[in-house]
């Protein structure tokens, strides 16, 4: 399994970014990484912990049976603060960027949401959370530098766009996330799917969002820098408690059917395509209160009422041979040529078979058809079939 993961993993870094590694960003955790065993690579810029002494396969599974520890401080944080001094300010001028209800944002949750260009293309995947003086932004590593330019030349008139340097994010994973946490931060087992609030602890406050992107329950936890070993050691020091490397998180959220930017979105892919239009709520839709104003406003929406040409679906190939991203999609087991291609591929040690993510013409999308991938020059059946491949266990 190791193999299978490096190779995986060197699939998801871009040409360039295998340079030395005393040229990349190190997070608050990088000792503790190594105190650990962990075998570190380099991803988007910093240098990361790809596994530990268990392995991606155990990593994983003990993610789903128990709970598992990930740093993902490598992800932007970014506060925007209104400069009116009023958070719906903020909002409004965010609806400009991202095809979401941002407006109708409670208080105290969080809501996935995507930058988009004019061609209706998106420029990477965010969540958002609504506070009481800001709105709290963690967006992806690799597009962050790109995002926060985006903020500032987009909405820096109206919003103090600030990146949160001086802080880490920790994310807490799995069916005992819950108990494990409620020990150091009495009140989170109160929290819902999406959720956030500030936690106090005897350390001092935690920003806690309940979500994650492995589909298990659990939490991701902002902590200044200072204190985020002794609280990665404290969380730790449960004995339920491993901690999870890069490779487990990639086959968690591919088992759980989720986008990773820059492979199964990216700026030619649109959020309809995609299968995000879950994201897009009624008011900013054709005939919502406040339709459109968004960049490729004209392309989503259309997509919206009359359907996109092509739709990202799961796949199962059959046999135990995974099909990894690149691998050509054809209708027939001879002839022809490819019809879509994998964007995501590899086992799913949970459900003990190889699983896929493609984009496919929207007419051959149908559940329980059969496409063929081309393996190694083979050309092997594979069925197109409801994601996630297994159901999320989130805390609604």
């Amino acid at each position: 399994m190791g193999g299978v993961c490096d190779a995986a993993m060197q699939a998801r870094i871009r040409p360039g970014e295998w340079f030395a590694m005393s040229g990349l960003q190190r997070t608050a955790l990088y000792d503790l990484h190594l105190e650990l065993g962990a075998k570190m690579v380099p991803f988007a810029g910093y240098e990361m912990p790809v596994q530990y002494g268990l392995g991606v396969m155990k990593e994983h599974l003990h993610c789903r049976a128990r709970a598992g520890l990930f740093d993902v401080s490598h992800m932007g944080q970014v506060s925007l603060r209104p400069k009116s001094g009023m958070v719906e300010h903020a909002a409004i001028a965010l609806e400009h960027l991202v095809p979401v209800d941002l407006v109708g944002l409670k208080l105290g949750r969080q809501r996935y949401a995507m930058f988009t260009n004019e061609a209706g293309g998106i420029l990477d995947d965010l969540m958002v959370a609504r506070r009481c003086d800001d709105l709290f932004v963690v967006l992806n590593a690799a597009c962050k530098t790109a995002d926060i330019a985006h903020l500032h030349a987009s909405i820096g008139c109206d919003c103090d766009i600030v990146e949160l340097t001086d802080r880490a994010l920790l994310a807490l994973q799995g069916p005992e996330a819950e108990a494990v946490l409620e020990t150091l931060a009495p009140g989170v087992s109160d929290m819902r799917f999406m959720d956030v609030a500030i936690i106090d602890t005897l350390d001092g406050p935690l920003w806690v969002s309940r979500s994650g992107y492995t589909g298990e329950d659990g939490f991701e936890i902002s902590v200044p820098v200072e204190r985020a070993e002794a609280l990665a050691r404290q969380l730790l020091a449960h004995e339920a408690v491993e901690p999870i490397g890069l490779g487990a998180r990639d086959s968690l959220r591919l088992e759980a059917g989720l986008c990773l930017y820059g492979h199964d979105i990216d700026t030619t892919t649109t959020p309809v395509e995609a299968d995000l239009a879950w994201a897009i709520q009624k008011a900013r839709r054709s005939g919502g209160a406040r339709e459109g104003g968004f960049p490729g406003a004209a392309r989503i929406l259309a997509e919206l009422d009359t359907g996109a040409a092509r739709q990202r679906v799961g796949l199962r190939p059959e046999g135990r041979a995974p099909m990894r991203e690149g691998t050509a999609l054809y209708a027939a087991e001879t002839g022809g040529d490819p019809v879509g291609t994998v964007t995501s591929g590899g086992f799913g040690p949970s459900v003990e078979a190889p699983v896929s993510m493609a984009y496919v013409p929207v007419d051959l999308a149908l559940e329980g058809a059969k496409l063929w991938g081309e393996v190694r020059g083979k050309r092997l059946p594979a069925e197109i079939v409801r994601l996630p491949f297994r159901p999320s266990t989130y805390k609604r």
